[in-house]
């Protein structure tokens, strides 16, 4: 049967725009394939392939490539030659690793379904994908997320739902153009503040990870859909517990001090901190008091405040209050907190 439609496809000659070999047992890919040079279109899934043939790389007028479900190890090198390639899906094999330079000539490559393989990582290559809006790899073994892959400025959709991530990096915000973000069921403990500045984002779900608390100016987002069953958030059950006064080192004491006089454009300083760096660097990581307004260095005191959902977000039925971290510099600070805002201690 596979031969007989082989047959009739190089029958079309070099015309020949479509070939889809669903389930027939196929334990190698046919090299006739290189004499299509016009193919647009390759179906292969369901088979028995363990590896790509070398007359793969002929196939540069090549828009779609379906390898799912196969005996696939890697995504391999004859990618790179697949200049046209547009939607690549390499679902259910057992990938566990790029091949060097598979990514390097995957220009238009626009979607990419990794689900259901073996990877634990992914290269710092994927950063090539210029053009990738669609990216999914569900039901693996990722344990992070490269900083590169947050530089594929036209990803709208990213799924990694059912992987082992630990953190999200601070990078997401340069996501822009993403709508879709579901990592559901990992062991992410932290959402970072900088989700918050995807503008475009309308779908998240973290359900079933190891989140308590959601970072400021979450409940700004304009999502549509919300889940996030199955974490331990904090629940509004106030602790009281007693705090010592102020006691602040050297350090904090001066890194309050510059960090307030450059909030009012102090010139001289301003000269100053452009000669050392790492003062600098220490700057940018401050933070400014929900109460009173002023920056700190030092988380002197985390707390919670519990918010009501939008009620345009489609979210998870038992939801009520959302969770939100807020700082605050100082224990004089604490005492003015308003009643919806709470400490927590470590009971």
């Amino acid at each position: 049967m596979t031969e007989r439609l082989l047959i009739k496809a190089l029958s079309g000659g070099k015309n020949t725009k479509i070939i889809t070999l669903n389930g027939k047992k196929m334990t190698k890919m046919p090299s006739a394939l290189g004499k299509l040079p016009s193919l647009k279109t390759l179906v292969l899934q369901n088979n028995l392939i363990p590896k790509v043939c070398p007359e793969l790389r002929t196939l540069t007028q090549l828009t779609t490539l379906n390898l799912g479900n196969n005996l696939l190890e890697e995504v391999p090198e004859e990618m790179k030659y697949l200049t046209s390639l547009k939607n690549l899906h390499l679902s259910g094999n057992r990938i566990c690793r790029f091949a060097p330079g598979a990514c390097d000539g995957l220009q238009n490559l626009i979607l990419l379904n990794l689900n259901n393989n073996h990877l634990m990582q992914l290269p710092q290559e994927v950063s090539r994908l210029k053009s990738l809006t669609y990216m999914s790899i569900n039901y693996n073994q990722l344990v992070s997320i490269p900083r590169e892959l947050c530089f594929l400025k036209n990803l709208v959709e990213l799924q990694l739902n059912y992987n082992q991530l630990i953190c999200i990096p601070e990078e997401i915000k340069f996501l822009k153009k993403l709508q879709k973000f579901l990592l559901a069921r990992n062991n992410i403990g932290v959402l970072p503040e900088e989700l918050c500045d995807l503008k475009k984002l309308r779908i998240l779900d973290i359900a079933g990870n190891i989140i308590q608390i959601f970072p400021s100016g979450f409940q700004d987002l304009k999502l549509r859909e919300f889940y996030c069953e199955g974490n331990p958030l904090f629940l509004k059950q106030p602790v009281i517990s007693t705090q010592r006064e102020n006691i602040w080192s050297l350090q904090e004491i001066t890194s309050r001090f510059v960090m307030n006089q450059l909030a009012e454009n102090n010139p001289f300083l301003m000269d100053g901190i452009e000669r050392y760096p790492q003062v600098r660097s220490m700057i940018s990581q401050g933070k400014t008091c929900a109460i009173c307004g002023q920056h700190f260095i030092t988380v002197w005191l985390e707390c919670v405040r519990f918010v009501s959902p939008p009620k345009d977000w489609k979210i998870s039925k038992n939801l009520q209050l959302v969770p939100l971290r807020v700082l605050i510099c100082s224990y004089k600070c604490f005492t003015q907190r308003d009643p919806n805002l709470f400490g927590i201690a470590q009971v």
